[in-house]
């Protein structure tokens, strides 16, 4: 049987994932737009193919995020949906006189 803590770092994993997912996409576009620019002032010039190794780096990370997102998604649509019980306020207690 699987811990608890198990599924509370899965969800943990997930949650970051799908945060850092855009800070990959936003490297990507920005290598991207790095490499376009300085290929067509300077092309086959040291900085466009750092900018290029740069873009595939974040593209290769976007791409392993969203593929690993992806089969987390679709491993967990067979499972049922277990949600935390709701939380009553607790009866407020007034000493006796």
């Amino acid at each position: 049987m699987a811990q608890k803590t198990d599924h509370v770092e899965s969800v943990r994993a997930v949650r970051q994932l799908r945060r850092v997912r855009p800070v990959y996409a936003g490297g990507a576009a920005l290598w991207a737009a790095s490499a376009a620019w300085t290929g067509w002032e300077d092309p086959g010039s040291r900085q466009m193919w750092v900018s290029v190794l740069f873009l595939v780096v974040f593209a290769g990370l976007l791409s392993v995020t969203s593929l690993w997102l992806w089969r987390r998604q679709t491993a967990g649509e067979g499972r049922s949906v277990h949600h935390a019980a709701p939380r009553r306020t607790a009866a407020r207690r007034h000493a006796n006189a």
